[in-house]
């Protein structure tokens, strides 16, 4: 998707996602940077959201990744973020949610 990339990891407890999307977003905006992708300077926005599923969840979690495409041909990637949010009852404050990419 142009706005926005999936990730589906498993995590040991002792693993943090803060230092995940740190080494992740740093290495892939090197990474893009290097081999000059985007004209201009990649960089990501601030932030990531982070939800978490039960092992019984694997296969519908990667169904709805595989089917990006055309499940964002119905909804946007920005109101689904919302509800999400409001269904795992995440407080959050839309000046900080993901930006439409111009």
């Amino acid at each position: 998707m142009p706005d926005h990339v999936h990730l589906f990891v498993g995590l040991h407890p002792i693993q943090s996602m803060s230092e995940l999307m740190q080494v992740v977003k740093g290495e892939s905006s090197k990474w893009i940077n290097t081999k000059g992708f985007v004209k201009g300077k990649f960089q990501w926005q601030e932030g990531y959201g982070a939800f978490s599923y039960s092992h019984s969840q694997v296969n519908r979690v990667c169904a709805y990744i595989l089917n990006q495409k055309k499940h964002h041909s119905k909804k946007s990637f920005l109101n689904e973020y919302k509800e999400l949010l409001e269904k795992f009852e995440i407080p959050h404050d839309d000046r900080y949610v993901f930006k439409v990419v111009q």
